[in-house]
């Protein structure tokens, strides 16, 4: 059986972290903390689980999951956030991949609970993610936002069974909070990529129809109060992404 490295970032996770860290059971060889320079209790947890701890200052998401799989012992990586958990169904089939590995890399599925609800429609399931991986045949790419694992040309990709638990927004403040942050980085990562022209289309309609598809079309409507609350955010987010790439545009100084 391969060895196994279970990578995790972090700042200021002590609210998750030793969930994430206890569920992990017997699938790693080797526990992996790049945290950046936390302020609360993480670098403790993590030692006290017996992670193995290395401080890194934050350049981006991307930089920090490629030093991070590169600061691992192993070839053979398990990159997880601090807020996800997995499931026996999950840890089993990490387990038979390790026993016969036949894929660059393989997908999980993400259930999310939203301030207490598990989240099963609206878009949000099974949210697959390239987790587990050669580190030989890919990298981590994206600009600022939005990363993603991306093997080789010609490598093929596999599944696996069972879900990690994403314990992501515990109230509506919260997420309202990371989406004002986030929709400044996706605005600054627009304009980095050349797209400056926002018209009503972005400002209007594009938000009009992020609710719609989320609430009406992918179900979210069967989530309750909470496909509601993530339809209705969601679409708030495409308006503010698009607005502050105006804004921005704007602003820019002229030559």
């Amino acid at each position: 059986m391969l060895a196994l490295s279970v990578v995790i970032i972090t700042f200021n996770e002590e609210a998750n972290i030793a969930r994430c860290l206890a569920a992990l059971g017997d699938i790693a060889d080797e526990v992996l903390v790049v945290d950046s320079f936390s302020t609360d209790a993480t670098v403790d947890i993590c030692r006290q689980h017996g992670a193995r701890v290395v401080q890194n200052a934050f350049a981006g998401y991307v930089e920090q999951k490629n030093f991070a799989t590169d600061q691992a012992h192993f070839d053979h990586v398990l990159q997880l956030d601090a807020d996800e958990v997995l499931t026996d169904e999950l840890r089993q089939s990490i387990r038979e991949a390790k026993q016969n590995w036949q894929h660059a890399a393989y997908s999980l599925a993400r259930l999310t609970n939203y301030c207490g609800n598990w989240v099963r429609n609206g878009g949000w399931y099974p949210d697959r993610k390239l987790r587990l991986y050669d580190r030989r045949l890919g990298r981590w790419e994206g600009l600022l936002l939005h990363e993603h694992y991306e093997v080789r040309l010609g490598q093929s990709t596999g599944q696996l069974h069972g879900d990690a638990l994403h314990y992501s927004y515990h109230s509506i403040a919260q997420h309202v909070s990371q989406l004002n942050k986030f929709t400044s980085i996706t605005a600054q990562e627009l304009a980095l990529r050349g797209k400056t022209r926002v018209t009503w289309f972005h400002l209007v309609l594009k938000p009009l129809w992020k609710f719609v598809h989320g609430y009406v079309f992918r179900l979210g409507f069967l989530d309750g109060f909470a496909g509601l609350s993530i339809a209705v955010i969601s679409a708030l987010g495409v308006f503010l992404k698009f607005a502050k790439l105006k804004t921005r545009t704007q602003d820019a100084p002229t030559p």
